[in-house]
């Protein structure tokens, strides 16, 4: 490689995405910055895990997560859900249709259980089915960008 790990690091934070919590029965979740759609017969989604997660197994015997599409504004709970300890003090959810906690307020949520896991490096890729979806409220996305959080509108001012 000609590279280093810092400048491939902040060569990929000029990639805009969204900002999801991937949430589970059991109280597990964690912020995850790789996750997009896979297929739509079979509908399916993916979200990158790190190997290194204490999180990630806990969402894995589960064997079910929500993707939690974080909306504008919710930048405290993209914090709360990447920090140590309890990350669903003070965070209003209900239990979804396979016990995955929805979190209130989101962008958009998507209910699937695990279909597949695909080591790649130093993180795990898995695939889920979704059973159950929302498109939730009518808000802009909260993004992440250059290493920070932004508010999405200004994307969706366009559509």
């Amino acid at each position: 490689m000609s590279f280093d790990s810092a400048t491939y690091r902040t060569t990929l934070s000029r990639f805009t995405t969204g900002v999801v919590v991937v949430t589970a029965a059991g109280g597990a979740g964690m912020v995850v910055s790789s996750f997009t759609s896979v297929s739509l017969a079979p509908p399916l989604v993916l979200f990158c895990a790190g190997n290194t997660s204490s999180t990630w197994p806990r969402i894995r015997e589960a064997g079910a997560f929500c993707a939690n599409v974080l909306a504008a504004g919710q930048e405290d709970i993209a914090r709360r859900f990447s920090g140590p300890g309890d990350r669903f003090a003070g965070v209003p959810h209900r239990p979804g249709v396979l016990g995955s906690p929805v979190l209130h307020g989101v962008h958009a949520h998507l209910e699937c259980e695990i279909s597949d896991e695909h080591p790649a490096g130093d993180h795990t890729i898995v695939v889920g089915r979704v059973v159950a979806l929302d498109t939730g409220r009518d808000t802009a996305p909260l993004v992440f960008h250059h290493s920070r959080f932004h508010d999405g509108a200004v994307l969706t001012s366009a559509a």
